[in-house]
């Protein structure tokens, strides 16, 4: 049970392993693209490039769903990113249950968003885990676990990329070994939310520091990305850093200097954001040397108004 991309090489990774897949459960197609086409999930196109039977409900809280699901006689089910709660009758429906990959090292990070929020708070270190999958929001028993650091630069779709890969390597290791495992209990007393993000999440503040705002715009990627406004202009951030000067008695969001090099804006506490990667809205993304060919920001201009 996956939707996305990052479901994708822990499904390759069953397969490769040799176990029979009764069937991949996905979400329906959905527009997508500048044209609104009809497109198909990530696993629905694998599994239909394997022979593998695809199902698609719209809901699943009906009996038909659930017997369909129970029909498919399985040992257990593979959760990865599938994208909906599923009921108790789909839990119980096999005897090993249903099986969760999570992207983040649980009890931290429950929640639709791990990858994201993990980036954005500052973490070092993240990770992988495999669940025993109960009624609650991620808060099932906990098989195996793999951590990975989170590069000071990465982005949260580039860290997606890798725990996708990390998680296929996890499950396969989990289900070699299910019968042996003991579950681990999550210690709720340690336990953090990831949420879903929201498109006013991705406005920047410059009240914030530059550190808390570069993070954020690498954490938001590819949704909902981070962006601001100048002169009346919305300005998606792609790349930044904190700078080394400081901005002094300057109010957050004025423009202290624009050079090939950068747009160095201040934040919260006299720090410095350094702007590297942006795009006007209806324009390309750019560097900020192309972006200064294209437009003036001389020092004194405000982001954020």
């Amino acid at each position: 049970m996956g939707t996305p991309q990052a479901a994708v090489p822990s499904l390759e990774r069953l397969v490769r392993d040799g176990h029979d897949i009764a069937a991949v459960w996905t979400q329906p197609d959905r527009p997508a693209g500048r044209g609104r086409k009809l497109t198909s999930p990530p696993c629905k196109e694998f599994a239909e490039e394997h022979g593998i039977p695809v199902h698609q409900p719209l809901r699943l809280k009906t009996a038909e769903a659930a017997e369909l699901f129970r029909s498919q006689n399985a040992d257990l089910a593979v959760v990865v990113a599938y994208g909906r709660i599923l009921p108790k009758s789909f839990l119980e429906a096999f005897p090993h249950g249903c099986i969760n990959v999570h992207f983040s090292l649980l009890p931290k990070y429950r929640g639709a968003a791990p990858v994201n929020w993990a980036i954005v708070r500052g973490e070092d270190v993240t990770g992988v885990t495999t669940m025993q999958m109960d009624a609650g929001l991620d808060t099932g028993d906990i098989l195996l676990q793999k951590e990975t650091s989170i590069g000071k630069e990465e982005t949260a779709a580039e860290l997606m990329e890798r725990l996708s890969h990390l998680g296929a390597e996890l499950i396969s290791d989990t289900l070699a070994s299910i019968d042996s495992i003991t579950p681990t209990k999550q210690d709720d007393a340690h336990a953090s939310l990831a949420p879903l993000m929201s498109k006013d999440d991705g406005r920047i503040d410059w009240e914030m520091t530059a550190d808390e705002i570069s993070r954020r715009v690498r954490g938001f990627q590819p949704f909902p990305r981070s962006y601001t406004k100048l002169e009346g202009s919305k300005i998606t951030v792609w790349k930044c850093k904190a700078a080394s000067p400081e901005g002094g008695d300057s109010n957050p969001g004025i423009v202290l200097s624009a050079n090939p090099e950068g747009i160095d804006v201040v934040c919260g506490a006299g720090t410095v954001l350094k702007i590297t990667e942006l795009q006007q809205e209806g324009k390309r993304r750019m560097t900020a040397l192309d972006f200064l060919n294209g437009a003036s920001v001389p020092p004194g201009s405000r982001f954020g108004v």
